[in-house]
């Protein structure tokens, strides 16, 4: 007997429909097409096992299983439901084998028919909708994530015995109908991060703010214990709510990776992502022969934070100027292509030479200048230019850490930031895929960022003098533009010029000679 049973697979953030053929014939021996990886292959034995623990009958005639479409990989254990469903309604195990063609079934299988929690359900639930399927019956750890798509029945087990009893029409507790609580966005404060706990450091604090208004990486530079990290991980306190779509995409790109926090249904804090420096590039970026996504797509909508990068390979570093410019990253393999989404704000710390204590203001520094200049060159100059901000750290003096009286608290600055991307989603809510200053491409730079005449002479000089790059220019307009919003002004003055001009630090000629 033939019977057609449906399941998805991952392709990049998306997901295909798979179906999946049951043929149960005279003859003998077990045999699965359609391109199985070898995880695929061993559910057989996964299913024999769990179908035998609850009394029912593992055919011992001919088992033929195929994967439509036959030219895709299939990868993973989470076709181990669907297919045993498929070899007990092949042999008449299960009645109502109408309504089955109805549902995409996915699970991973234990020993005693137990079901495990799967990768990307909610690109699975979407994939069901769009393809007019009523519902889909995954394990009951993430029903609640399929549950975000509107209209689409999503039932959660525990037991593959529940969805067989489901199609049996008989009665049983453990199979529940999941619904989608509400949104409820957060602010990612999981460790009570909160600038108010940062002494000093004013001038940092406010380039960080104007990095948080318009989206804008960052690099701060400075010697150890100066507070960089310590800054970089409160960014995210005062960045804006995630939207629902927002929310959704991130949580998209953490399902596919199996990453999801157990029982929770959507990612509602903006991602911190903090690689160690030995990361290789495709754990950055993606990739592998079945690409995966990589960090820059873990912090889709949120923050890289990047500490020590002259540690990092070279090779490493470089493989991300063409996302920070896009905003995704495209893998290529002999048989696929896939995108994944690298919206991310970068936020980057580095020492100014390998001792750490290059023009610092009590420490002598012992490196050589070319020990320094090399330091510093491993940072390359194309990665910088696509850097914004570049941000010099000094140390803070010993009355500032002994002053009692709290900083500016995370809220306070938050609703600074909140009104000044106000004004840049009005400015751009015409514009499709452009919600802040720092996704503006050339046309909407040089509509938007108009400069009078002392501004555009102030800007000449620096570029003549610090011997900008075109790419340095745009970033310098797009700071300006960012400051200006902050400050309420409709118009970008010579003071926003003046102060998005001195965030080009290592622009500067001989900047790491004494």
């Amino acid at each position: 007997m033939l019977i057609k049973v449906f399941g998805s697979a991952i392709y990049g953030v998306n997901a295909l429909q798979i179906m999946v053929e049951v043929n149960v014939s005279m003859g003998q021996g077990y045999s699965m097409v359609g391109l199985p990886d070898n995880a695929v292959k061993e559910s057989l034995h996964r299913i024999e096992s769990a179908i035998k623990s609850k009394g029912l009958m593992m055919p011992r005639t001919k088992l033929v299983i195929n994967l439509a479409p036959a030219d895709i990989r299939k990868t993973g254990s989470a076709f181990d439901l669907t297919i045993a469903i498929g070899i007990l309604a092949a042999t008449e195990q299960i009645q109502n084998i109408e309504e089955i063609s109805n549902y995409i079934i996915m699970g991973e299988l234990g020993l005693d028919g137990t079901l495990m929690p799967i990768k990307g359900v909610l690109p699975i639930a979407l994939k069901a909708k769009e393809d007019k399927f009523k519902g889909i019956i995954v394990p009951k750890l993430n029903a609640c994530e399929g549950a975000l798509v509107e209209g689409l029945d999503v039932y959660g087990c525990t037991h593959f015995m529940e969805a067989v009893n489901f199609f049996n029409n008989q009665k049983q507790d453990g199979l529940q109908k999941e619904v989608f609580a509400g949104f409820k966005p957060m602010i990612f404060n999981k460790q009570g991060l909160d600038f108010k706990e940062v002494k000093g450091q004013e001038n940092i604090k406010r380039a960080i703010e104007i990095s948080a208004a318009g989206g804008h990486n960052v690099i701060l530079i400075g010697p150890p214990g100066s507070g960089k990290s310590m800054i970089a991980k409160r960014m995210v306190s005062i960045l804006p709510h995630l939207s629902l779509q927002e929310a959704l995409e991130t949580t998209k790109i953490h399902s596919i990776c199996g990453r999801m926090p157990q029982n929770q249904a959507l990612i509602t804090e903006r991602p911190f992502r903090s690689p160690h420096h030995t990361i290789s590039d495709i754990a950055l970026v993606g990739g592998g022969g079945f690409p995966q996504p990589g960090e820059i797509s873990l912090a889709n909508h949120g923050v890289l934070f990047l500490d020590e990068l002259p540690e990092f390979k070279r090779s490493v570093l470089e493989v991300m100027r063409q996302p920070m410019e896009e905003r995704k990253i495209s893998i290529s393999r002999a048989k696929m292509s896939v995108d994944f989404p690298a919206n991310f704000m970068l936020i980057a710390a580095m020492n100014p030479c390998p001792c750490g204590y290059f023009n610092h203001p009590d420490k002598e520094c012992h490196c050589p200048p070319p020990l320094v200049q090399k330091y510093l060159n491993k940072v390359s100059g194309p990665l910088l230019d696509r850097i914004d901000l570049h941000v010099e750290v000094t140390p803070v003096p010993f009355q500032t850490l002994q002053y009692q009286r709290s900083a500016e608290p995370s809220a306070v600055i938050l609703e600074r930031v909140l009104a000044a991307r106000e004004r840049q989603f009005k400015r751009f809510q015409e514009n499709e895929g452009v919600y802040t200053n720092a996704q503006m491409d050339s046309r909407l730079l040089h509509k938007i960022c108009i400069l009078n005449e002392t501004s555009n002479l102030l800007l000449k000089k620096a570029m003549e003098k610090l011997k900008l790059s075109a790419r340095a220019y745009d970033r310098i307009l797009k700071v300006s533009r960012t400051i200006a919003d902050l400050s309420g002004s409709d118009n970008i003055e010579t003071v926003h010029i003046a102060e998005a001009i001195q965030y080009r630090s290592l622009d500067r000629e001989n900047w790491g000679e004494r």
